[in-house]
C-alpha cells in the first residue's frame, strides 16, 4: 500500500516513520511512504507557498498553485485524496479499515498557518479531522492515519495482536502484566498462571468489559453481548469470583506442584 504526505515541513514527519515496525513495513516493501516538500512545486520567484488572506485577516493562507502541482505530480486516478481538515469525518478505527480495504494508494495533504485556499478542497477526494482541537498543522494528523492503516495491512504485525485491539468490537483491551509476580504490593492475577488457555481467554474477556463499562460507557453502550458476557457483567457487578476461575487456578497449581 502507498502512502503520500503532502507538507510544508518534511521533517516533521520522516523521522516518524524510520523506527519501529513502520520502519520494517517499508523495508519489507508492504508500504511505501513518500514525503513530498509543497515548497519544490511553488512558482513564486521568492519560494513563497502562502500569502496574506484576500479581504484581510490574521495569519497567512496556503496558496493553490503550489499544492495542486504537488498534487499532480504525485497522484493518478486510482489515487484517493484527503485533506486533513477539522470540517471532515472524525478519524476512527472504523475509517482506518474502511481506507484499508478500498484503497491501495492514498494521498494526504497537511494544511498549515490560518489555513488552505478554498479552491484546494475540490481536488480532493475527502476532509478527514482526528478530533475537535486545534493543531499547529496536519503533520501530526497525518502521521495518525497512516499509522492507523498501516498496522492493519497484512504482514506488519501479527494478525492475532490486531484481533484484540482496543477499539475492535467496540471493546477496551484487556490488561496485560510482565514479571515479576509482586510488585510494591501489587501482583499478577493468579489465573494467568494457571495454564488454562480458555479460562485466561475468559478472564480477560471480563476484564474488558469491565474496563469498557467503567471508561467508556460510550462504547460499552454499543455493545452487543453474549450470555456468557451477560454472566461476566454479572460478576462484575456482584464483585465476585467465578466458579470457573477459581477451579481453574486450584488445578493449575496441582499442575504446577
Amino acid at each position: 500500500m502507498k502512502f503520500t504526505i503532502l507538507t510544508l515541513f518534511p521533517k516533521m514527519i520522516e523521522g516518524y516513520f524510520n523506527e519501529s515496525i513502520l520502519k520494517r513495513a517499508k523495508e519489507k516493501g508492504i508500504i511505501e511512504i513518500k514525503i513530498v516538500n509543497i515548497r519544490d512545486y511553488t512558482k513564486d520567484k521568492y519560494f513563497r507557498t502562502d500569502t496574506p488572506p484576500v479581504g484581510g485577516g490574521a495569519g497567512l493562507i496556503m496558496k493553490c498553485q503550489p499544492i495542486i502541482d504537488a498534487l499532480k505530480a504525485n497522484s493518478n486516478d486510482k489515487t484517493y485524496k484527503i485533506i486533513m481538515s477539522p470540517r471532515g469525518r472524525t478519524f476512527n478505527q472504523k475509517i482506518a479499515n474502511e481506507f484499508k480495504d478500498k484503497y491501495e494508494d492514498i494521498l494526504i495533504l497537511c494544511g498549515h498557518y490560518e489555513g488552505i485556499d478554498e479552491r484546494v478542497y475540490s481536488f480532493f477526494d475527502e476532509e478527514i479531522s482526528i478530533g475537535d482541537y486545534i493543531l499547529t498543522g496536519g503533520e501530526a494528523a497525518s502521521i495518525i492515519i497512516v499509522d492507523s492503516v498501516s498496522r492493519l495491512i497484512n504482514g506488519v504485525i501479527k494478525e492475532e495482536s490486531i484481533e484484540e485491539e482496543t477499539f475492535n468490537n467496540n471493546l477496551l483491551e484487556y490488561p496485560q502484566y510482565t514479571e515479576p509476580f509482586e510488585y510494591e504490593g501489587k501482583t499478577v492475577p493468579n489465573i494467568l498462571y494457571s495454564g488454562n488457555h480458555e479460562a485466561i481467554k475468559k478472564r480477560r474477556k471480563k476484564e474488558s468489559l469491565r474496563l469498557t463499562k467503567s471508561k467508556r460507557p460510550d462504547l460499552f453502550s454499543n455493545l452487543s453481548l453474549s450470555k456468557t458476557d451477560i454472566k461476566l457483567l454479572n460478576e462484575i457487578e456482584e464483585n465476585i469470583i467465578g466458579d470457573w476461575e477459581t477451579k481453574a487456578i486450584e488445578k493449575g497449581k496441582k499442575f504446577t506442584k
